[in-house]
């Protein structure tokens, strides 16, 4: 070594606005990394940033538009590694499913391997199984895309998440939880493993911090959650037992009406419960390997409250 300081890595997060990617931001400035911010709307995100971020150089980046490499290669100009941490819960207009999860990503990660840019790509668990849910089978098409571009990417799949501020879905769950009755699909008998967003955050930053991400048989591959898993039910008396030591009522809905619930939300564009959370509910969504203690270097943030109450019996681990 000559003693010339090597150059600060710059991360480029898109969504870097929203409810995972500010996260992501706050954690690589604490590496010390350079973070950008791709957004939508870039002049209106003030706001949403953590005050650190609020300096990041910003860039407009609509993934309906951006569906060809020729498109992201500039974009990526002084940029050395993307963490792509967009998602759209339902579609609006040209936003649909398939340009926003798969020809998207598709498009960035040839534009990433064709610039030798490196890639880290937020999907989400339970893809595996059949599913009938658009939203699902688009992550599903966008992680095959990866799989096939042979990029120096990898890709995340973490757990649901939970935080005290943002994230439509996490203070929706915080809100039902304090609500004296539960109503639930009495199917929903899946497990979830919980995970704090800003422990996503910070494996998102370590992972950009690596000098690749791939492996011989392509992309990388990492199921992140929590320290335990447990049903809707009892996730739910976890996060009230935060506030209210007082157990809620327990109102199971019919599978059925709940399916015939989820498309009406999807419709109206009202709460975060979707046909596709139906379908992830009524099995187990955990990761098959927890790779999130070993990112982080500890034991992950606990989620709702602990220890549960004497006498109550413990989650199973998650797998």
């Amino acid at each position: 070594m000559d003693g010339t300081p090597l150059p600060r890595t710059t991360v480029l997060v898109l969504g870097g606005a929203g409810f995972i990617g500010r996260h992501a931001v706050a954690a690589l400035l604490a590496e010390g990394l350079d973070a950008h911010i791709g957004s939508r709307h870039p002049g209106r995100i003030d706001q949403r940033l953590p005050d650190q971020a609020r300096a990041c150089p910003r860039h407009q980046t609509r993934f309906e538009e951006l569906l060809s490499p020729e498109a992201w290669l500039a974009r990526l100009e002084g940029i050395d590694v993307v963490i792509n941490c967009v998602g759209i819960l339902r579609q609006r207009g040209r936003e649909t499913y398939d340009r926003v999860h798969h020809l998207a990503p598709a498009a960035l990660a040839e534009a990433c391997r064709r610039s030798g840019r490196r890639l880290v790509h937020v999907s989400a668990l339970g893809l595996e199984r059949p599913a009938r849910s658009r939203f699902l089978r688009s992550k599903r098409d966008g992680e095959a895309a990866l799989r096939a571009s042979g990029a120096d990417c990898c890709i995340v799949r973490p757990s649901l998440l939970d935080a005290e501020k943002g994230g439509y879905g996490a203070l929706w769950l915080r809100r039902v939880a304090r609500w004296p009755v539960h109503v639930l699909p009495a199917d929903a008998t899946g497990r979830i493993a919980a995970l704090d967003v800003r422990d996503l955050g910070e494996a998102l930053a370590k992972l950009a911090l690596r000098p690749a991400l791939a492996t011989r048989e392509g992309p990388a591959e990492f199921d992140l959650g929590g320290n335990h898993a447990m049903p809707l039910c009892d996730y739910l008396a976890s996060l009230r037992r935060m506030h209210d030591h007082r157990p809620a009522l327990v109102l199971p809905v019919p599978g059925w009406l709940a399916r015939l619930g989820s498309h009406a939300c999807d419709l109206l564009h009202v709460t975060p419960f979707s046909f596709g959370h139906w379908e992830l509910l009524r099995r187990d969504n955990c990761p098959r390997h927890n790779h999130l203690p070993a990112l982080l270097g500890r034991t992950p943030r606990p989620v709702g409250a602990s220890p549960r109450p004497s006498g109550a019996s413990q989650p199973a681990p998650a797998r």
